[in-house]
């Protein structure tokens, strides 16, 4: 797997352009691409042979712990034994509390994608034992909680209903962990009628509360996992990260897997930090191309544009981690340095003869040499667009089957004109209404081309008829108000001195002036709440236009913007998530002093 994807890496890959067919001749581009004019939107080729430094890197990815045929063999060992234990779990069920940790771990640690049909078969039991309310699930209140969270996050239909026995806090409860998994199903939210999920939430976190401030002083492994779950919401995490958390603290998790040998759970850590540090090195290397690429495309050489390559990458990498994904990974990182450079020029630095002229050529696209550049920074940013999309449209149109730059063309139009509207208004002094602004906001927020460029590339074949239906367009526009929302909510102090209008800055005068600024910012939470359930609704929906991989992005997408907005404006810092890019992507896993010496790979 790992030399499949290196070698994907090399020319031919997603950053290299395509071929040229033919002498002299106009070049021929596959699948009704639309021709690039090198002379006036030249692609960087960016691509090069990996290092020679590097040139045993693919051998070896596969071996880790211990690089080698040994490791790879131990691997295939481990999964071999794994996928035989869970396959009798699924056959003589006995203890469904076991059977759903098992899975609870093996998803915790990112090495539930090697199992997924032994998986689904334990869930499917699960299921069925739930909906006969079996008492073994019903009776035990941290199984029936975990089984609600793990069979609701898998898509199947579970109603909250069946939690109402835990609505209201019990003096019979005993137990952390009992209390943590309770938590942690009310996060799993899908509508605002779920209210017994709302009030498990409150008196659940209220006693964990309780319980870190009466053991402040001792920090035990199960504490320090409650802190992390009431700091830091399942919503506003990154996958990737926190499997590599989880990993460190494999032995926190150990009392889960005290039915099976301890051989078999060190088995399992080796797995996962094989899995993650194959994937590890992979993300070095794409980041690394995706540094020549902003280079050679110019865009370092713009003095307004905010680069957030970094960033950017670290949302793709930690969502769409498996190897598999490199281009998806690629484009939705390249877009989103994109998108940001666009958006700064319209907001900073573009003048208006020079926005004018970026959205006339992007009009134009095919024809957009018979237009004049008006300036230097407007030939970089058309050219990075128009690189970006023909290169994507290439890539994607090859694994569709079918033309679909025409697509990724439109989204940019889009943008460009929404974008020009908010220019129109800040020209004009247009205050426009609460939701004129949204409407707008919705597609300025740019999140439209970064879900794009993946779309395509995760696997399942997308018609045209599906990016037209009603279920992709809601999917889009609760995705883009929940991050709108929380960017102007975390935002509004800059914006306001910029002049720039905000939902915010909106809601305080057309409420009559009855809310105050901190008021108007509470009260935007409620929309943000509503589309953030709403949003999970539709992505664990089963019978949907839109497939399931498909969609997750738009809830990757949405965790993202939870990630960067949820405690602040981190995205307009260097520094605030420096340290999750450093973790994901450069700094091995750092694993206890007594396992060290069975993975050195890992220090």
């Amino acid at each position: 797997m790992a030399a499949r994807v290196v070698k994907r890496l090399l020319p031919g890959s997603p950053l290299a352009p395509p071929k040229a067919h033919g002498g002299g001749g106009p070049s021929v581009l596959p699948c009704g691409v639309l021709p690039m004019p090198p002379s006036r939107a030249p692609r960087p080729a960016v691509i090069r042979a990996i290092s020679k430094n590097n040139s045993g890197a693919a051998e070896n990815l596969l071996g880790l712990p211990n690089g080698g045929p040994a490791g790879h063999t131990n691997a295939r060992e481990t999964t071999r034994s794994t996928k035989k234990q869970l396959q009798e779990a699924a056959e003589y069920p006995k203890d469904i509390h076991h059977q759903l940790a098992m899975v609870d771990v093996l998803e915790k640690i990112g090495i539930s994608h090697h199992f997924a049909g032994e998986i689904k078969s334990i869930l499917d039991a699960a299921y069925s034992r739930w909906l006969q309310r079996d008492e073994e699930i019903m009776l035990d209140t941290e199984t029936c909680a975990m089984a609600f969270r793990i069979l609701r996050m898998n898509g199947y239909d579970i109603s909250s209903d069946a939690l109402s026995h835990l609505a209201e806090a019990s003096s019979g409860l005993n137990g952390t962990r009992s209390l943590l998994e309770l938590y942690k199903a009310s996060q799993v939210s899908i509508s605002g009628d779920e209210l017994i999920l709302d009030s498990i939430g409150s008196w659940s976190g209220r006693l964990l509360k309780e319980e870190l401030t009466s053991s402040a002083a001792q920090r035990t492994p199960l504490l320090r996992e409650v802190e992390h779950a009431l700091n830091t919401p399942f919503y506003a995490t990154l996958d990737r990260l926190e499997h590599k958390r989880n990993i460190e603290q494999f032995d926190v998790m150990g009392h889960k897997m005290l039915h099976l040998p301890q051989q078999t759970n060190q088995e399992l850590l080796a797995l996962g930090v094989m899995d993650f540090s194959t994937s590890q090195s992979i993300y070095q290397q794409e980041l690394e191309l995706l540094n020549s690429w902003v280079k050679e495309s110019r865009l370092d050489q713009l003095p307004f544009a905010r680069m957030k390559l970094a960033y950017f990458y670290l949302s793709a990498a930690g969502t769409m981690f498996s190897l598999e994904l490199s281009d998806a990974r690629i484009f939705w990182a390249m877009n989103g340095v994109i998108t940001t450079v666009v958006d700064d020029f319209f907001d900073v630095a573009g003048s208006k003869e020079e926005l004018e002229n970026l959205t006339s050529l992007v009009e134009m696209w095919e024809k957009h040499e018979e237009t004049d550049y008006y300036s230097e920074q407007v030939e970089i940013v058309f050219s990075a667009i128009y690189s970006s999309v023909n290169q994507l449209g290439a890539k994607a149109s090859m694994v569709q089957g079918r033309d679909v730059t025409r697509h990724l063309v439109e989204i940019w139009q889009d943008l460009l004109r929404n974008m020009m509207t908010e220019v129109e208004w800040r020209e004009s002094g247009y205050v426009p209404t609460s939701e004129e602004y949204m409407d707008n906001a919705v597609v300025t927020f740019a999140l439209g081309p970064i879900v794009s460029s993946a779309l395509y590339l995760v696997g399942p074949e997308i018609m045209e008829s599906v990016i037209r239906d009603a279920e992709y367009i809601q999917l889009f526009r609760l995705m883009s108000t929940c991050g709108r929302l929380l960017n102007d909510v975390q935002t509004y102090e800059r914006e306001y001195n910029e002049g720039k209008i905000n939902s915010v800055s909106l809601l305080v005068p057309q409420s009559g002036g009855s809310l105050t600024i901190a008021e108007a910012r509470r009260e935007l939470q409620k929309p943000i709440d509503t589309c953030k359930r709403d949003l999970l609704r539709l992505i664990l929906k089963e019978d949907s236009v839109v497939p399931r991989p498909c969609k997750e992005l738009f809830w990757n997408m949405c965790k993202t913007c939870y990630f960067f907005y949820s405690k602040g404006d981190a995205f307009s810092s260097s520094e605030e998530k420096a340290g999750a890019v450093n973790a994901l992507i450069h700094e091995p896993l750092q694993l206890p002093c007594s396992l060290r010496t069975s993975y050195p790979s890992a220090m």
